[in-house]
């Protein structure tokens, strides 16, 4: 049974590192207009063979916008943006029934939630129903308008964003919502030799831009093998420790966290660092996962969705201190 075993993964392992080169061209072509930013990108692909949506936050100007865009480019799929504001409505995103007085009838007039990419700008900046509206197209895949549900068109990613400077005037995402996003990101500056490439491309006469590298179809194909890579129980097992030390902490000897966690992570995050864990040996053109591929995935899977107490936030303890405390407990398979 163990050389049968043995086997399936040395075939699988090839299988993958053939099949992930197309995620090594898609980087280049990415990079060739992005300067720095490598996590965000990798990330950003992460959750794009994972199937799932993206919650950046980061101050304005660190190319959230031309990340996505360069993105659909260089995939040849459909980008919209939606800049979030307070007077903004569910149709406005999802679209709207029209009535045509010649031919008396209503006519469906789809909205920009109708594309592959979708940019959602300062999404902390709109009411709850609009958030609502976009959230349940993330979770459902489908839009209905009148008595008619549209499919969306797959892949269907969502990166949303919120500036973090600016408190005025927003309507913060409640927890629940947040729990929809797979994978939050937070941004930082560049380094000083970045900032003098990103200066030095800005200044040029002629800005860079991606040329289309990979298929929708491709990316389908690639959501459906990265399924194929092998897991094993053990990294199961430490993938489940780690979300339940978030939920029960002195189980795991982490007696001193217990006061600083209100909730702990929902189911959504064990099958989140399961998919994207999976997708980030993809990356590594591995066709099994490793421990180091849970880790480098949990701050990401599970910052958002840990709940941190009036007390943790006297004492400044952020849910990322909480994370790296369990990860340097949880033993390693």
């Amino acid at each position: 049974m163990e050389e049968k075993i043995n086997i399936d993964i040395k075939e699988i392992n090839e299988k993958i590192n053939k099949e992930s080169a197309i995620i090594e061209t898609l980087k280049l072509e990415i990079n060739k207009v992005i300067v720095g930013q490598k996590e965000m990108t990798e990330k950003l692909l992460v959750a794009l063979i994972s199937d799932g949506h993206v919650l950046l936050e980061g101050v304005p100007g660190l190319a959230k916008t031309l990340t996505i865009s360069t993105l659909s480019s260089a995939t040849n799929a459909n980008f919209s943006r939606l800049q979030f504001t307070p007077d903004l409505l569910p149709a406005d995103i999802l679209g709207t029934q029209i009535y045509s007085p010649k031919e008396e009838k209503f006519f469906v007039k789809k909205g920009p939630i109708f594309s592959n990419f979708i940019l959602a700008d300062e999404i902390n900046r709109a009411p709850a129903k609009v958030q609502s509206a976009l959230l349940e197209a993330m979770q459902e895949r489908q839009i209905t308008i009148g008595d008619t549900t549209f499919k969306l068109d797959q892949p269907f990613l969502v990166m949303a964003t919120q500036n973090p400077i600016e408190q005025e005037g927003t309507y913060p995402l409640p927890e629940a919502q947040m729990d929809r996003f797979m994978i939050k990101i937070v941004l930082d500056y560049p380094n000083i030799t970045e900032e003098r490439d990103i200066m030095r491309y800005n200044l040029e006469k002629k800005f860079p831009s991606a040329k289309k590298v990979v298929t929708k179809k491709d990316i389908k194909q690639i959501q459906e093998i990265v399924k194929e890579i092998y897991m094993d129980e053990k990294i199961e097992q430490y993938i489940l420790d780690i979300v339940f030390a978030t939920r029960y902490p002195e189980k795991y000897g982490l007696e001193n966290l217990k006061k600083y966690i209100s909730y702990g992570a929902s189911p959504r995050a064990t099958i989140n660092l399961g998919k994207t864990s999976k997708s980030f040996a993809f990356i590594k053109r591995r066709g099994y996962v490793i421990p180091e591929d849970v880790r480098s995935m949990c701050s990401d899977v599970l910052r958002h969705r840990i709940g941190i107490s009036y007390e943790a936030e006297a004492e400044s303890i952020t849910s990322e201190d909480i994370i790296n405390e369990i990860i340097d407990k949880i033993e390693i398979p």
